[in-house]
This record gives C-alpha cells, structure tokens and sequence, in this order.
C-alpha cells in the first residue's frame, strides 16, 4: 500500500488535552471487523463522540465546530492499550495528518509511521503550549515540517525539533510502505548481486 508523500503541514488543529488515550477509545473493539483501512474514520472516538443514542455530544471537541485541521493534539501517553492498528487508521481516516503528544506508546507509534500518520513527540512545555494557543484562538495554525524536524506556532515563530527514525522518515517523504522502499532499491540489489557473482 503506497502513501501520500509527506513534507510540510500548515494547518489548525483540534485539541484533546486528556492524558491515557487508549487504542480502545481511539477505535472501540466492536468496529474491528472490517479488514481494509477505509471508513474506520467515522467511529474514531465514537463513545466519546455520540451517547447511546447516536447523538453527538457536545462537549467533545471532534463535535465542535470552532475545531478543524489537519493535526490532532493530544494529551500525554497517546495510543497506549492494545497493539491494534486499526487506530492508526481511523485517525488517518478521519483526515489527520499529524498527531502531536509529548509521549505515544511505542506500538501505536511505529502503527502511525507504518500508514502514513505522522506522530510528532513534543515535551510538555510545548504541548501545553499549544492547547493553550488554540483555547485563545481556535484558528491558531501549526506548521510541521519533517524535511526539517522541526513543529511550529506559525504566530509567535515558536518551534521545536522532533526526532523520527531516518528510515521512517525516508518513507513518508516518498510516500513509500516498506514494499515501495525495496522497490526503489531494485537497481541497487541488482547491481550489488551482479558484484557478488
């Protein structure tokens, strides 16, 4: 499965500034069943996001219309629990490019890198940074630029660095899974079997 090339994203965000999120809550075991990627988008959060009756609530801020974009920012420990990847694929169906923690369980991390969901690891100063940039002004864009590895508060200019494996990082930036990669090696192979022999 190829993925849609990554470099730079500069767009608002929407704020989830609670602590534990687990895969369970990202995408609740009951909608697991399908074996494709698509559609898990529209049960992303779904007991948060609609009661028992299938009525949205409220107070979550996917309902709320003063939050939009492209980049979730979520709080502390994001995406412990299971090792499902069906996570990953409702955030990137959703239509989020970026998640921004300070910390993301190892699991859901390589499960985002792996489908073209960049998580983008801050330290809290910053995260809290940015939720209280975005409670003052919900239209406050985010600039993230993996060629250089670097998250910014387009406003203020204020920024910080992100670390990413260079292989991972390699992929999004040519929109390769791991089959593309060694696909993009073949003249290599090649060339170094024909060394060989």
């Amino acid at each position: 499965m190829s993925i849609e090339k990554f470099s730079t994203i500069q767009s608002t965000a929407v704020p989830l500034p609670i602590e534990n999120v687990d895969t369970d809550q990202i995408i609740p075991a009951r909608f697991l069943k399908a074996t494709t990627r698509e559609g898990f988008g529209e049960n992303l959060f779904r007991d948060w996001r609609y009661d028992k009756n299938g009525e949205p609530r409220a107070g979550f801020p996917l309902n709320n219309p003063t939050f939009g974009g492209r980049i979730l920012a979520g709080g502390k420990n994001f995406g412990s629990g299971s090792s499902r990847e069906h996570a990953a694929w409702a955030i990137h169906d959703y239509g989020f490019k970026v998640v921004v923690s300070s910390f993301f369980a190892d699991i859901f991390k390589n499960n985002a890198l792996n489908n073209g969901l960049l998580p983008v690891q801050v330290s809290e100063k910053f995260l809290n940074r940015i939720f209280l940039e975005i409670e003052k002004d919900p239209a406050t864009e985010i600039k993230v630029d993996l060629e250089n590895q670097a998250i910014t508060l387009v406003a203020s200019g204020e920024s910080e660095s992100f670390e990413i494996n260079p292989y991972k990082k390699e992929c999004l930036l040519n929109g390769y899974d791991d089959i593309d990669y060694l696909l993009s090696l073949k003249e290599k192979i090649a060339a170094f079997e024909v060394e060989r022999s």
